[in-house]
């Protein structure tokens, strides 16, 4: 029997429960005949001894399991923060993946990481709730945290309500909607495109560590996967590169397209190389066959220069990681160890391990690992001493900064020493944070040729280059290259590297540079009356952070910090609440840094003084060459700059724009004068009886129209929270019982309305009791809220906001208070009172219903109405006869 291929990875934020389940669904597959466990050291696919000893996935591995007539393969994955580019890297080959959700803890700040992962790489999710065996762990309450905090699409598939299963299913997508009006139910075929196409998230809960639910999980899946469809012709995804016991390199890769076997030649790059053998790995053991079809996750042997993320055959290759290392360290060797020997060992690793990088520091004459986190050490040193048998230590770490720039500029590279030429203009843009760099080409062939702008390109993309404030890598711009020259004597490949390099250089001096830092996402769990105590120290960190939950005297700060300021607080959060504190840390990216000039001071770097990556170019004149500073590149540069030009441009045709719009709008009495003056000029003069004027020619000149757009203001609604709160009879009930619940359904209205009116709204709350409490400006949803600063009221902020903004916006403010009503009008905004409010939404939700109803009207088409008088009277007899 012809088997079906799936690949589903497992995911889950440390301590969830992930490798529990994995154990699990391979005991009740019949893959294993004992459950392993994580604290007794005998786990299916903890095969590492450092993953034993510490109780935790540092690699991903993959088990094959059979479940009726489909052949599951599941990959699992490190659920460890340090070790999420392992993870990563992983979900480029799953058809599905499962989220495990720890039922004691809730949606954890790594769970929200992995969420935003899977949504990049557009992986359908099958979410298991685990530990519901634990005493606290509330079904509902965790169903509306998943709503809130991952999507509204997590539905609850262990419902035995068939009637509150399809009319939540239908609440998730229109087509899934009408489907429901019509029939009154949702087939299964439209419940799996559902889940495929990421509109519907399957939970289900139970106890992986007794097999409770495990049986209805699996079922589910099976139930619901969609099976993919691949092409006939070969195709390959590379996820990872490990070395067996005996020190053969293994490509591990997904087959996507046609089959692979035995001795096959593949291409990649510009590499031909020879497949040696296929392995299908289960945990510790493989089977070796002579070939894999498609929808197989194999291992090969005999590909030596293969990369995580390559494609290979009719596979496009992925794009850079989004995770990337944000520590540094130097790694120190035993002495008598030569670094130059050592370092083609630990580009082993490297290739190995994709959130390591080593680097080689020329100037300082030592070895520097980059990585995700301190866990990472151990595990390092580790490998190191398994497989080189080197016992190394580590200095106490850096941050890995990085550099942008905040203006366009244009760079300009030229080299010229005697019988060599080449010059290159590029121009360096900022993009939004977290987008990387990007390359492109701006110039035509006619200027450049083809081949010599493909070079150019080639050498922006070969190296890191470096920032001029402190050495960092740059990141988050746009690299053009607009202009080149070339000589067709004197100019050789290596040419253009050196003024390609010089360019980047150039601009980077000329540019507005800025130092990024990365930047934890952080949640805090500790005792209540220890808040204070926290939210001072984020304060002190340079960091954000609001409460999201208080239950159970616990309370969960969420929020954002340096990663410099944040390394080591775990420790000091477990001395101050006696170890009752958690905290939860993952990667958010890299923002302007807190402290730039006392880091660019401390690091010392001297963008001049670095051979390596120069900023100044060479020119020759008179049989000679010589050096030119950067700032004085600009003056003897040989092709106009590109910038210059276009500013040019723009000035011109803005002339010849408004010279066009003078002469179209001549004053009638011009006109006159000049008629006089030219046509009329030799006639002698005479007494005219002058034409009376018309009103509108006396009072009304022509207008000079400009092509300027007409200014249109964006509406802003400011609500002061607590005074509606208490102004309106529902929310002031459920206030008195809980005040959060009032303010969550609040926000939960006016997310509503401003679904529906497309405005600027900002929901503003006191938070002037709060002792050291900083202003918090927040997205809730689709609109915007605002806790107050320590001694500022919600008046103080809506009065200022009006007073500052009223000329650039159309600002309402929602209030009942009538002093402040007075002042905001006087500020020349307009004000709506509570009850005004409430009618105003309730009224446009009523619209939108309506508008909806209407829709749903059905159109009933009746025979009798599209049939001829003809074919009636026909089938009139026919009746007639029959009787």
């Amino acid at each position: 029997m012809l088997m079906k291929k799936l690949v589903i990875g497992i995911l889950a934020h440390v301590d969830a429960g992930k490798t529990t389940l994995s154990e699990s669904l391979l005991y009740l597959s019949g893959k294993i005949r004992k459950l392993g466990r994580v604290d007794n050291k005998d786990a299916y696919l903890d095969t590492f001894e450092l993953e034993k000893a510490r109780g935790i996935t540092i690699f991903s591995k993959q088990a094959v399991l059979e479940i009726d007539d489909t052949q599951i393969t599941l990959l699992d994955t490190p659920g460890h923060v340090d070790f999420s580019s392992e993870m990563e890297r992983t979900l480029q080959v799953l058809d599905y993946a499962i989220l495990v959700i720890s039922g004691a803890d809730g949606v954890q700040s790594h769970t929200g990481t992995l969420w935003h992962l899977l949504s990049v790489y557009n992986i359908p999710v099958f979410i298991f709730i685990n530990k519901m065996d634990y005493e606290g762990a509330d079904k509902g309450k965790l169903m509306n945290q998943l709503k809130k905090r991952l999507s509204d699409g997590c539905i609850d598939f262990g419902s035995h309500d068939k009637d509150k299963f399809f009319d939540q299913l239908a609440m998730c997508d229109e087509e899934l909607m009408e489907t429901y009006l019509e029939s009154g139910n949702i087939g299964i075929d439209k419940i799996k495109e559902a889940i495929r196409t990421r509109k519907v998230f399957p939970c289900f809960f139970g106890s992986a560590l007794k097999l409770e639910g495990i049986d209805d999980f699996i079922k589910g899946i099976i139930e619901y996967v969609s099976i993919p469809v691949y092409p006939e012709k070969f195709a390959a995804k590379i996820f990872k590169i490990s070395r067996d016991e005996q020190g053969n390199r293994l490509t591990h890769m997904k087959i996507t397209g046609g089959r692979l076997k035995v001795r096959d030649t593949v291409n990649y790059r510009e590499f031909e190389e020879k497949v040696n053998q296929i392995r299908i790995y289960s945990g510790k053991k493989f089977e070796a066959v002579n070939e894999a079809e498609a929808g197989t996750v194999c291992a090969v042997t005999g590909l030596s220069q293969t990369k995580p993320g390559e494609g290979l055959g009719e596979e496009k290759s992925s794009g850079k990681p989004i995770l990337e290392p944000v520590l540094s360290y130097q790694i120190k060797l035993p002495e008598g160890f030569d670094p130059r020997v050592m370092m083609p060992r630990f580009k082993m690793l490297e290739e190995e391990d994709p959130e390591l990088r080593i680097v080689w520091d020329e100037q300082l004459q030592e070895i520097r690992a980059q990585i995700m986190g301190e866990v990472q050490i151990e595990v390092l040193q580790s490998l190191i001493l398994s497989r080189f048998g080197v016992e190394v230590t580590f200095d106490s770490g850096s941050i890995v900064y990085k550099e942008t720039i905040g203006n366009t500029v244009e760079g300009v590279g030229h080299f010229e020493p005697l019988g060599h030429y080449a010059e290159v203009h590029l121009l360096l843009e900022p993009k939004e944070r977290g987008s990387g760099l990007e390359f492109a080409v701006d110039c035509s062939d006619d200027v450049l040729a083809k081949n010599w702008k493909n070079l150019i390109l080639s050498h922006l993309k070969e190296k890191v280059h470096k920032g001029v404030l402190t050495g960092s890598a740059i990141t988050d711009m746009r690299i053009t290259l607009v202009s080149g020259r070339a000589h067709n004597k004197h100019t050789e490949g290596g040419d253009f590297r050196e003024a390609t390099y010089r360019a980047v250089r150039q601009g980077l001096k000329e540019a507005e540079s800025i130092l990024l830092e990365p930047f934890y996402s952080f949640q805090i769990e500790l005792p209540e009356n220890m808040v204070g105590r926290a939210m001072t120290d984020i304060e002190r960190m340079h960091g954000s952070c609001r409460i999201t939950r208080i239950e159970n005297g616990m309370a969960v700060l969420t929020g954002s910090a340096p990663v410099v300021t944040m390394r080591n607080y775990q420790k000091e959060l477990t001395a101050y609440t006696k170890g009752q504190g958690r905290l939860f840390c993952s990667f958010k990216g890299y923002e302007p840094c807190h402290n730039a000039d006392e880091v660019i001071r401390e690091i010392g770097y001297d963008s001049e003084r670095d051979p390596d990556n120069p900023t100044s170019s060479i020119f020759c004149a008179n049989g000679s060459s010589f050096l030119v500073s950067w700032d004085e590149v600009k003056n003897y540069m040989h092709i106009e700059s590109y910038l210059k030009n276009k500013e040019e441009s723009s000035e011109e045709a803005a002339e010849v724009r408004h010279g066009h719009t003078e002469e179209r709008w001549l004053d009638p009495e011009e006109v006159d004068r000049i008629l006089n003056q030219t046509y009329y000029a030799n006639q002698g003069k005479k007494t005219v009886r002058q034409k009376r004027r018309t009103t509108a020619e006396s009072f009304h000149r022509p207008v000079v129209h400009k092509s300027a757009p007409t200014e249109k203001k964006d509406e802003y609604l400011l609500v002061d929270g607590y005074n509606i709160i208490f102004a309106w009879p529902e929310l002031k009930e459920l206030a008195q019982d809980n005040m959060d619940n009032a303010r969550s359904k609040l926000l939960d209205i006016l997310c509503k309305y401003q679904g529906i009116r497309k405005n600027h709204i900002i929901a503003v709350f006191d938070a002037y009791r709060v002792e050291r409490h900083r202003e918090e400006f927040l997205d809730y949803e689709n609109i915007h809220l605002v806790f107050t600063r320590e001694a500022q009221t919600a008046d103080q902020y809506i009065e200022r906001f009006a007073h500052d903004n009223q000329k650039k916006y159309n600002i309402t403010v929602a209030t009942s208070d009538n002093l402040q009503q007075i002042i905001i009008r006087g500020a020349g905004c307009a004000v709506m009172s509570a009850g005004e409010l409430k009618t105003e939404i309730e009224t446009s939700l009523e619209k939108v219903m309506q508008v909806y109803q209407q829709k749903q009207t059905v159109n009933r088409n009746y025979l009798e109405e599209a049939i001829s008088a003809e074919t009636k009277t026909q089938i009139e007899d026919l009746f007639k006869k029959d009787e």
